[in-house]
């Protein structure tokens, strides 16, 4: 008769995947060092923006111009993604990344200030992600069984939410201390595991050769996401919550206006969704066990636009913080639940361009929102963009639910046959 664990032990994170997979477990460690130095990038480019500005309009614009690259390279990735050798292309963009976090570190310590140059930086590393992230996601897929993806879900999540958390709070206080240019310095370190990390794996290859990318490949892969209106749906709802009620772009102007505070204030703010995700993340056993998928998310959405629009209203900085991670909390569960869905409903053969049009939505909505909220606060003020931003999504999401009514009773295990215990793609170690 088996044993059941302790109450105390099912809330916790399945570490499942990081045991049985070492070449899962050293990618995972290798995007958890490098997104700690992304995010401390990500903060570093608008505080210094709105330090050399003082414009939140112009913090904003970064969110435009972050969004282009993914527009236009998205699918693009997804494509070459289903077609190349999964190493070779993390090889190649963790490389490019490094390079445009080295070109911002150059600046720094030259003290170029010149805005144009955050601009184009900000692009080129939007464009590289738009490659990257789809390929980052298939890692799981290939490396791991079926079964297990639900527990990978939620551990790259967890992986990510260390970054959003880790990353601004050492950001703002290196930027406090010795300026931006120490922030993009250790974002340039932090490559190093991630390419030693992909290094170690074999030949990723796609089965049967894969799908050469091209304009035919790209529009076979819309128009299977277009069939889909599960899919369809959890696109929207993330849409949704990012433009209409993502208020990081007034981040900055909040804690010098709002909160009286300083740069670390700035990412006290950007960390508080991360602390929430993360408290989640670690908490998240029961998470990768529901089975009544479209209602979690929208439960998620709507606990997401409730906190924001309070955090808008809120004139203590304790509270915002507790506000921003509840609000992080419920996007880590909406974010994981989203994922498992995209990754079990989606065949091998369109994961790639699935994917790429998963981070055109995941990373075009947050840039989206970020001029959003640049536009409003320009106009009424950063603390009426907050509360307003929330209000939206509640608003938005009402009538996302209304004309996709069967989402709210979805789930991706029913009638579904027992998994594989085989990954979908072997990781060929005789390539090596």
């Amino acid at each position: 008769m088996a044993i059941s664990p302790p109450f105390w032990r099912r809330l916790l994170v399945d570490i499942t995947p990081l045991r049985e997979s070492p070449d899962y477990r050293r990618t995972w460690i290798g995007q958890l060092v490098s997104f700690i130095g992304t995010q401390m990038t990500m903060v570093a480019l608008p505080v210094q923006v709105y330090q050399l500005t003082g414009s939140a309009f112009a913090v904003g614009l970064l969110g435009a111009v972050e969004l282009l690259p993914v527009l236009a390279l998205g699918l693009l990735g997804g494509a070459i993604v289903d077609a190349a050798d999964l190493r070779r292309v993390l090889l190649a963009t963790s490389s490019l990344l490094a390079l445009g976090s080295g070109v911002l570190a150059a600046q720094a310590l030259f003290d170029l200030q010149e805005i144009w140059l955050f601009y184009l930086a900000a692009a080129f590393l939007s464009a590289v992600s738009a490659v990257d992230s789809p390929a980052r996601s298939l890692l799981a897929p290939r490396l791991l069984p079926l079964a297990r993806i639900p527990a990978a879900s939620v551990l790259t999540h967890l992986s990510l939410n260390i970054g959003l958390t880790g990353g601004p709070l050492i950001a703002g206080i290196l930027i406090a201390g010795f300026g931006p240019g120490a922030a993009y310095s250790f974002d340039v370190l932090s490559f190093g595991y991630a390419l030693y990390a992909v290094v170690r794996l074999g030949s990723m290859r796609p089965e049967g050769g894969g799908t050469p990318p091209s304009i035919l490949s790209i529009v076979e892969g819309l128009n299977w996401v277009r069939r889909q209106p599960i899919i369809l749906m959890t696109f929207l709802l993330d849409f949704d919550a990012m433009i209409f009620g993502m208020p990081r772009a007034l981040f900055p102007a909040l804690a010098e206006t709002h909160f009286n505070g300083d740069a670390s204030t700035a990412g006290l703010l950007y960390a508080s969704p991360a602390i929430g995700a993360l408290l989640g993340g670690i908490l998240s056993g029961p998470v990768a066990r529901i089975r009544s998928q479209g209602l979690a998310v929208i439960v998620s959405v709507a606990i997401w636009g409730i906190a924001i629009t309070a955090f808008g209203m809120s004139p203590y900085l304790w509270l915002a913080v507790l506000l921003l991670g509840i609000a992080g909390a419920a996007d880590l569960a909406s974010a994981v639940i989203r994922r498992t869905i995209v990754q079990l409903a989606t065949p091998d053969a369109m994961r790639g361009r699935v994917s790429g049009l998963f981070i055109i939505n995941v990373t075009g909505g947050p840039r989206l929102g970020d001029f959003e909220a640049g536009i409003v606060a320009a106009l009424a003020g950063a603390t009426a963009s907050a509360w307003s931003g929330g209000m939206l999504c509640l608003l938005v999401l009402g009538g996302l639910v209304a004309a996709f009514p069967t989402f709210a009773s979805y789930s991706a295990f029913r009638n579904r046959p027992e998994e594989s215990l085989m990954p979908t793609t072997k990781n060929r170690a005789e390539d090596r």
